[in-house]
């Protein structure tokens, strides 16, 4: 009886094993992206005591700024051939310093750093802001050249 027990129970748990391993999905939209310089995976003591970062060679990463609901990720690919479709719905997870990115329901994750990370209400402010500044700008120039 207490086999039959146990092997029930160990069957009902390992759903929930599984879902805690795995991590729970959230849903964003890869908005802008722009190939920049690759982030050292992890800085060792000669870095932090004196030595010049060693990089990467000339290899570009790509960035991406991905926005969830309630968060915007500015994350870092670990090499060039990393991407991810711009303007589409990504599920991802995060996962210690990184993002694990799920595309159209692979079976493999592609994890990239996060570099940044900002409330999504004062990232929606700053782009207001943003775009009020060229706005201006732009009005700016506009008079400068009926003048002339």
């Amino acid at each position: 009886m207490k086999q039959i027990f146990l092997l029930t129970f160990l069957f009902c748990s390992l759903p929930g094993l599984e879902a805690e391993q795995i991590g729970i999905y959230q849903h964003g939209t890869v908005v802008r992206m722009h190939m920049g310089d690759c982030l050292l995976a992890k800085p060792g003591f000669m870095v932090a005591f004196g030595g010049a970062p060693a990089t990467m060679g000339q290899e570009s990463c790509p960035e991406y700024t991905l926005v969830s609901d309630n968060v915007v990720f500015v994350v870092v690919g670990k090499s060039s051939s990393q991407l991810i479709p711009l303007s589409e719905t990504i599920d991802f997870r995060l996962q210690k310093k990184e993002v694990a990115v799920r595309l159209d329901d692979a079976k493999h994750e592609t994890k990239l750093r996060v570099k940044e990370m900002m409330v999504r209400s004062d990232w929606d402010r700053l782009q207001r802001h943003m775009d009020e500044q060229m706005k201006a700008s732009a009005d700016h120039e506009e008079g400068i050249k009926t003048r002339d």
